[in-house]
């Protein structure tokens, strides 16, 4: 399966969630969507992730493979952007890591120019929303439904730079 494919989960809902959010009024309503959305997301993206590391290491070795496997069964939630680079990508090698932080580089550069937006920021701010929803049980007030929205769409952009980096 491709990766991108567990990001048909979250795009459902929030195709769903497009058309109920915006008759709400109800500002504690409305923030609880927020939440889900933040979930939804950050659990596909991690997924996503173990997927790409997982195939990766199991088209160099079975073992390997295995290992892997093993080793991502765990990471739960840890999948910062800090992290992916530095616990993750970086452990495959200084080859991985290198294109890695070119693709990543490039992707911010060309998103900040085209949308006046961070794809680093905004997968990072994505994943504290979820945590704040998921380990605390609120959301900031300053955020909105379409931010949510929109931060888990450029987050995706972060996964593809895994993804395209992770290959040999």
């Amino acid at each position: 399966m491709a990766y991108d494919s567990h990001f048909t989960i979250a795009d459902d809902m929030i195709n769903h969630l497009d058309s109920v959010v915006g008759g709400i009024t109800d500002p504690f309503i409305s923030s609880r969507y927020i939440g889900f959305v933040s979930v939804s997301a950050v659990t596909v993206y991690e997924l996503a992730l173990k997927e790409i590391f997982i195939d990766f290491a199991q088209k160099k070795h079975n073992v390997f493979g295995t290992y892997a496997k093993s080793h991502f069964e765990r990471i739960n939630g840890r999948i910062r952007y800090r992290s992916i680079k530095e616990d993750y990508v970086e452990k495959f090698g200084v080859k991985y890591l290198k294109r890695y932080k070119k693709k990543m580089a490039e992707t911010e550069k060309a998103f900040l120019l085209s949308q006046g937006k961070s794809v680093i920021n905004s997968y990072n701010n994505l994943i504290t929303w979820r945590n704040d929803f998921a380990h605390e049980g609120h959301i900031p007030n300053t955020v909105t439904f379409s931010e949510v929205v929109a931060s888990y769409h450029l987050g995706k952009e972060l996964i593809k730079c895994v993804s395209d980096s992770m290959n040999r």
